[in-house]
Order: structure tokens, then sequence, then C-alpha cells
């Protein structure tokens, strides 16, 4: 039946798609060109909505059993509806935060949160007053990151989808099948969608989408992570490193600039690669790969010692702030570890030269 499920739902998106963007165009929920984006002529957004019907109807199909599937439609549908009036009236930011804390509070009331945690090495954290507000501070930003990632043709939705294929795969070694179920349907859906989505992009899946597929992405790692070790607390931040990554250093250049958080700009990861001289799809298929790397990163994290995983860890974030350095992530001027390399290399050099 998961089968026909995941059949249905791509079915659904596939063939909504095409009637969303004509909804899109007659409403005005479209998304026009200005200097901050990339695209060049007025676009239908709104394509979110037919991943988000493809994948009610794959809920349906295969009616997955667990005490929270009626809270997460719930808290979908919110975070649906949130992100449909964003597309139509761009919503102010608070607003916009506002509806994304409330859908993050559904799931919350059902159940879904951080509760504890298992220490590595004996012991149990207890997280207490802090579950609530960290089970909304993570729903709130793997949403936003999301959001944020979706600058180019397919951006999202490829990032989504690799992610989501990683959090299945990981919900097979842990047996959740419930998980495993809805991650799939949505994979089947949000790849439908990707038919009209890559570049060129016939319509955008607007915040109705980016939101959707964010949230539900922090529910489903929340649900196939939860009441974990420290070590393994870590790999859905890992299956979400890119997004994750793009929007901690979105804040660490806005804060070193001296700009409100919220205040957009054109310095993303896409737009760093852009830059380089590298083409649309060039760069969207680059991260991508990326994606792709974090997700089997975090496989092999899982199946690894304390100590190795440990190692990944310091290993990667080394790698990421190289990476952020050398494309120009934060800003030009911002090279604090490449500086420290250049120290060494330049007395390196300098004592061979005197011996």
């Amino acid at each position: 039946m998961l089968y026909v499920a995941m059949l249905a739902s791509f079915l659904a998106s596939v063939l909504a798609t095409p009637a969303v963007k004509q909804l899109a165009l007659r409403i005005g929920a479209v998304d026009k060109p200005n200097d901050r984006k990339v695209h060049k002529r007025v676009m239908p957004r709104l394509g979110g909505l037919a991943i988000y019907i493809g994948v009610l109807i794959g809920f349906w199909l295969c009616q997955p059993e667990s005490p929270y599937k009626w809270h997460i439609l719930l808290g979908s549908f919110v975070i649906v509806v949130v992100g449909f009036l964003d597309d139509l009236f761009e919503l102010p930011a608070k607003a916009k935060l506002a509806g994304q804390i409330v859908a993050a509070l559904i799931v919350i009331w059902g159940g879904v949160q951080m509760s504890f945690i298992n220490l590595p090495f004996g012991g149990t954290l207890e997280f207490g007053v802090l579950s609530i507000p960290l089970t909304v501070l993570w729903i709130v930003a793997v949403t936003n990151a999301i959001n944020l990632i979706d600058g180019l043709d397919g951006l999202a939705a490829g990032v989504s989808t690799i992610a989501l294929v990683t959090i299945s795969g990981m919900a097979v070694i842990m047996g959740n099948l419930f998980v495993l179920m809805i991650g799939l349907i949505m994979i089947a859906a949000t790849i439908g969608f990707l038919i009209y989505n890559f570049y060129p992009a016939k319509i955008f899946m607007g915040d109705t989408g980016a939101l959707f597929l964010g949230y539900m992405i922090a529910v489903l790692s929340l649900l196939g992570f939860k009441n974990i070790t420290v070590i393994s607390f870590i790999i859905p931040i890992i299956i979400l490193g890119v997004p994750l990554s793009d929007t901690f250093f979105a804040i660490v250049r806005r804060i070193i600039n001296r700009q409100p958080i919220s205040a957009p700009d054109k310095s993303h990861l896409h737009h760093c690669l852009l830059r380089l001289g590298y083409s649309h799809r060039q760069t969207v298929l680059m991260i991508y790969g990326l994606s792709a790397i974090f997700g089997l990163i975090a496989v092999i994290f899982s199946q690894a010692t304390t100590k190795v995983a440990l190692l990944i860890v310091v290993g990667l974030l080394i790698v990421i702030e190289l990476v952020v350095e050398k494309i120009g992530l934060v800003g030009g001027k911002y090279k604090p570890l490449l500086n420290v390399i250049r120290g060494l290399k330049f007395k390196y050099v300098m004592s061979n030269r005197n011996r």
C-alpha cells in the first residue's frame, strides 16, 4: 500500500502543479524580479500547495499509525496557511514567525518534543522547562533554513528531497515505520513538483512549499531521533548541514554588518557560487552534491563510535569554516581560519629559509 501511496502522491503533485500555477496567476500570487532575486521575469508561486496536496493524498491512502499524526496534520495545515497568505499578501516577518510558533506548539501539544537526551558516558540530561522552547527553536530554525535556501530554481525542493531521503534511510535503520512512510510520501510529492520547478522553473514553491517542507523535515527529524544520545542528536543537524550552515552564517554576516537579522541580502550560499562564475544549473547541482555528502556523513556518523563521531564533527566544522571563508559567505574580509593557516605557512617558510 505504501508504494501505491507514493505513486499517488507523485501523480497528484504532477497533476496539481499546473492547476496551482493557473490559480497563482489568477489571484496575483506571483514573485516579481528585483535586484536581490536571480529570476528576471514574473513567476507564479504557491507551488508548495501541489506538494501539500500530494502528501495529503498519500497520507490518506497509507494511513500511517502514530499518536502524533493528527497534530502533525493540523500543524502542517497551519504552516501551509501561513505560507499561502505570505505568497499572496507578503506578511510581515513577525506575523510569519507567530504562525510558525503556533504550528510548532501544536505538535508539541501532541507530544513531539525534546524532553531529554542520554549522555554518551552515562546518565541523562533532562531539559525540563526548556523542553518546549528548545523544540520550538528547532522547528522554527529548520523551517526558516529551508525557506532561506529557496533562492534558485529547484534548490529548496532538491535539498529537501535529499534530506528526506537521508531521514527515511535513518528511519529504516532505527525501525521507525511512521517516519519512513511520511518521508517516502513527501519525497514522491516533492519530486512530482520538481519536474516543473527545476531550472528553468515554470513555477516557484513559494513560502507555501518552503515553510511546509521545512516544518515537516523538522518534525520528522524530532520523531526519528527522539530521546537519543548527545552524539546521535547531532545526526539531524548534519543531515540539514547545508541549509542550517547557510542560515547560521547569514545571521553572523548580518551581525558583523550591523544589519537586522531578518534583513534580506544577496550573499547566501547560492549567491556566492553564482558570483564565482558557476551557472544557475551548476550552482544548484553543486549544492545538491553538498547536501548528499552531508547525508552520507550523517549515516556514517550514526554507526561510528563516540570517539570517531567526535572526530567527524571537528573535521566537518573545520571544512565548513574553510569553505565559508573561501567563497565569502560572511564577507570578503572574514577569513580568521585562513589567516591562521597563512600565518603558520609563512612561519614554516621563514624557518626553513633560516636553516
